[in-house]
């Protein structure tokens, strides 16, 4: 079991801060969303605990145990070990990320693509092993993308390929799992079967994973934690019931929001109202917010 911890972290794009003192965790057998506008910098975010933006200042440390909980309480903890201490190969085999920006492979199979999740794995110029084709068909049927192993990756929508690039990361059979918009560019069903895969991994493998989410209700649907970022800042961080005020998302969103706890799933539900439809009292609302 793998957590990663973020604590104070300032980010920028060259001389530009973009943001301001980020501390969140992300644990083992949870999901963690990460929400706000656009330029929020929960992107960014994501991107520095995958290695992949420097940090201005702050940590992010890792720490691996033997399971979710120690047996014993009393026990002290785990070390945790900065994550710029690791090569990239020992990262790789602990944290994976499925970012937004991919390369568009030509010319290779499903298959081919998903093994090279097994690179951190295996040594230089060596055949694949047993373990890594186990690994390999594990992540395609998970994904539900076996039935299209052996097709090129030139004959898929953007939404089978996203699928192929996810089972990648599977394959890389890491302890966190950072996920940047996952739900991009799938129909609804696919967005469901994203969505209940990383509850699967959190819940039957124990995997951390942090995930980066415009849709609110998705993030309310899936999310064990919400971390609601806004102008760089953690705006307010917790459960769903504690983050997904009508409140505090109608002043960060800057558009009347309501919010309400849906009796048959016990869901939080965010509805935006467009401002022709939206009644007296929504406006009024929206003013006091910003």
């Amino acid at each position: 079991m793998t957590t990663l911890h973020a604590s104070g972290l300032h980010l920028g794009y060259e001389r530009t801060p973009v943001v301001h003192d980020v501390s969140l965790t992300i644990a083992p057998g949870r999901v963690t969303a990460l929400i706000g506008p656009n330029g929020s910098g929960k992107s960014t975010v994501l991107r520095s605990l995958a290695r992949l933006h420097p940090i201005g200042s702050g940590d992010v440390t890792i720490r691996t145990t033997g399971s979710a909980a120690p047996a014993n309480p009393a026990a002290p903890a785990a070390p945790a070990t900065s994550t710029r201490a690791l090569s990239a190969r020992e990262f790789a085999r602990t944290v994976t990320l499925l970012s937004q920006s991919r390369p568009h492979p030509s010319g290779l199979s499903v298959r081919e693509i998903v093994a090279y999740g097994r690179h951190p794995h295996r040594r230089r110029f060596a055949s694949l092993t047993d373990s890594d084709r186990a690994a390999i068909d594990k992540a395609l049927e998970l994904t539900g993308t076996a039935r299209m192993a052996d097709r090129s990756v030139d004959q898929l929508s953007g939404g089978e390929l996203q699928r192929v690039w996810l089972a990648t990361c599977l394959a890389q059979e890491t302890g966190v799992l950072l996920l940047d918009e996952p739900t991009n560019h799938l129909d609804l069903r696919y967005q469901v079967e994203i969505l209940d895969l990383m509850r699967d991994l959190a819940d039957d493998h124990g995997t951390a994973v942090g995930v980066v989410l415009h849709d609110l209700n998705h993030a309310a649907a899936v999310a064990d934690d919400i971390v609601l970022l806004s102008q760089g800042r953690i705006r307010s961080a917790g459960t769903c019931e504690e983050v997904f005020t009508a409140e505090v998302l109608t002043e960060v969103y800057g558009l009347p929001i309501t919010t309400r706890l849906d009796d048959d799933t016990g869901i939080v539900r965010i509805e935006a109202l467009p401002r022709r439809r939206r009644p007296a009292r929504a406006t009024a609302q929206l003013a006091r917010a910003v």
